[in-house]
């Protein structure tokens, strides 16, 4: 395997100065208790008790590698990590989220399991294909799922341990994981855990394919002992391993590369199709493919040795290569302390920031309003500063995944708008459903009137206006005929994406090094009308030209790429397909009062470019209709 010096997880891991596990328990302050859910409220995590589309069963949705095993050691709960790895930045002045918790803490990663988007798909998704839930848990609750308490696809919620299972991608689930692939350089217990799996299917990456290391083994990038020349999470004679599998971006794979396992492809018909039920699928290059964020970065100029120059991302570093070096960029700083007191702990150049962030600036907006979430927040202050902070570094992220220009020819009215994407993945990436880009243009003529304006938006209702010239860059999936009639559903666009079998497009600006054989391979190409799309964009192009054709009298104006977490179409299709309907606290209800609450997941402004004139001139705020 590629090994690439990289920077992940608990930096904290070598600052620590004494204490066994047993001192740990004894200072950690008590978990954040989950409020009770209103009266008649269905599970949180996907409950319908009807009868699903597709009758699945569990086994269809069987993934290799560890399997929920209730008999391993307990996952530490993440609040005792909180003791050594956060509260300590005011004594050195240093960022507070530079400590690994509370940077953990602000990120989506640590929302997983709170994610009111989430929960409403998952909800339609019980109802298309029975016991979905087993697939999606494992990624959003890991904890829960490992141990054992995702029963059916459903949250088993268990008073002691759900406020912990709701801490979704925590410290020890990342910090147990072990390398699936055999490798000499790996530490001898990763050989130790494979032989422990009780499946020999192998495991390609992806699709929470994940191994667990059964015995509290903490794994990070760091050589702890060497460091510090003792071992401070040793417990009961299980040492802290140095792991260069957590310095891959293979790591971050196992859940950003996903495939759909009841539908594979039919060299026949040449769709994808519904698999026969009842037995696991387990070939993931023939799933349908639901993300490709790892491979779209796999086949990129950023996977490799040189990687690519830019220090926006890298904090420390000029080039980037890895996920982690842009999702958890090295800073300059002190990563642990000893229960709050950081003297004596060494400052490190290659500190991994552990925010993980991404472009998400909405929903962490409307978790700490959520009827049941909300209680964690309330009593914990600390916790909804830390969600505002992960929402600035996302808008950060935002502002400088693409760059936009634009040039005016006068002579002929034209208006080329060149996009061109910075990011190590398709840019959007990731869920597609409701997720967008779009390019918003002004002209304004002599007098300063608004004379022309594509891709205006409206806050007050959240509506996209879909003018003749506008472009939007996204993935839209849905139902072939046969299928939607095999489902009972209507054919085309769909969100439904549990059972969608079809990419009707995907627009999206490939990154540096895109070759459209590879990407096809990978089932992450251009797509058109359906089909693939070769000519869409060329090999090696990683940015986009638009043209529009001014009105005369045109002589400035402004263009304006804006990103939407969740369109409104997305969110009014979550309320108006809950299985729950007629319950006023159904989980798509209650997702559609939060976002009119916040704005209606108001887009961002991406980059910006002025043209003609002077580009000091003020121009109106353009979100709105023309």
């Amino acid at each position: 395997m590629n090994r690439i010096p990289l920077l992940l997880f608990p930096t904290g891991l070598a600052m620590f100065i004494v204490g066994g596990l047993f001192m740990v328990l004894a200072f950690a302050p008590p978990p954040s208790v989950a409020q009770a859910l209103p009266d008649n409220h269905p599970p949180l995590s996907g409950s319908y008790g009807g009868t699903a589309l597709v009758p699945s069963t569990l086994a269809d949705f069987f993934t290799p590698g560890s399997q929920p095993n209730p008999n391993m050691d307990t996952i530490a709960s993440p609040f005792i990590c909180s003791n050594c790895h956060s509260d300590y930045s005011e004594a050195i002045t240093q960022p507070v989220e530079y400590e690994p918790w509370t940077g953990w803490q602000g990120s989506m990663m640590a929302q997983a399991g709170r994610d009111p988007v989430f929960y409403a798909a998952l909800d339609i998704a019980m109802a298309d294909a029975q016991f979905s839930g087993e697939f999606c848990l494992r990624c959003h609750l890991p904890r829960a799922w490992l141990e054992g308490r995702i029963v059916s696809g459903t949250l088993a919620v268990e008073p002691n341990e759900v406020a912990d299972d709701l801490e979704g991608v925590q410290c020890e689930v990342c910090h147990r994981m072990s390398d699936p692939t055999p490798d000499v350089n790996n530490h001898p217990r990763d050989f130790e855990v494979l032989n422990t799996l009780t499946t020999t299917i192998p495991i390609d990456f992806g699709n929470a394919a994940m191994v667990f290391d059964p015995e509290d083994f903490r794994r990070g990038p760091f050589d702890v002992v060497g460091d510090l020349g003792f071992d401070p999470h040793e417990i009961n004679g299980a040492s802290t391993i140095q792991s260069l599998y957590h310095q891959e971006s293979a790591f971050c794979g196992t859940c950003h590369d996903i495939g759909n396992p009841l539908l594979s492809w039919d060299e026949a018909s040449q769709r994808y199709a519904l698999n026969p039920l009842g037995e696991p699928f387990t070939d993931t290059s023939k799933m349908f493919p639901i993300e490709r964020t790892f491979s779209e970065w796999r086949l990129s100029q950023y996977n490799t040795p040189e990687g690519v120059y830019a220090p926006e991302f890298g904090g420390n570093k000029q080039y980037v290569a890895t996920c982690q070096d842009c999702h958890m960029r090295d800073v300059t700083g002190v990563g642990g302390s000893y229960f709050g007191n950081p003297s004596g702990m060494p400052v490190r150049e290659d500190l991994p920031l552990h925010d993980l962030t991404g472009a998400n600036t909405w929903v962490p907006q409307i978790i700490p309003l959520h009827p049941v979430f909300s209680a964690t927040f309330q009593a914990e202050p600390a916790r909804l500063e830390a969600l505002n902070l992960g929402i600035e570094r996302a808008r950060y992220m935002l502002q400088h995944a693409a760059v936009v220009t634009a040039v005016h020819a006068t002579d002929s009215n034209e208006l080329t708008v060149r996009i061109t994407n910075n990011s190590g993945h398709k840019l959007p990436t990731g869920y597609v459903e409701g997720r967008r880009m779009w390019l918003q243009v002004e002209g304004y003529d002599a007098n300063g009137a608004l004379v022309y304006t594509s891709g205006a938006y409206d806050l007050a209702t959240g509506e996209l206006t879909l003018d003749a010239d506008i472009q939007v860059y996204e993935s839209k999936h849905g139902l072939t005929p046969d299928l939607a009639a095999q489902l009972g559903l209507t054919p085309g666009e769909s969100f439904h994406f549990a059972l969608n079998n079809i990419i009707l497009k995907d627009n999206r600006i490939p990154p540096r090094g895109y070759d459209y054989a590879n990407f096809l391979a990978a089932g992450a190409e251009p797509r058109t009308d359906g089909l693939p799309d070769p000519t869409r964009y060329a090999d090696g192009q990683y940015w986009d030209e638009v043209v529009y054709v001014l009105p005369e009298g045109v002589v400035y104006g402004r263009v304006r790429l804006l990103y939407q977490t969740s369109s409104k179409e997305y969110i009014e299709f979550l309320r108006d397909n809950n299985p729950n309907l007629g319950d006023p606290n159904n989980n798509g209800q209650i997702l559609y009062d939060l976002w009119e609450a916040t704005g209606r997941s108001a887009p961002e402004v991406m980059a910006s470019a002025f043209f003609g004139g002077d580009n000091s001139i003020f121009l109106p705020v353009i979100l709105r209709q023309p």
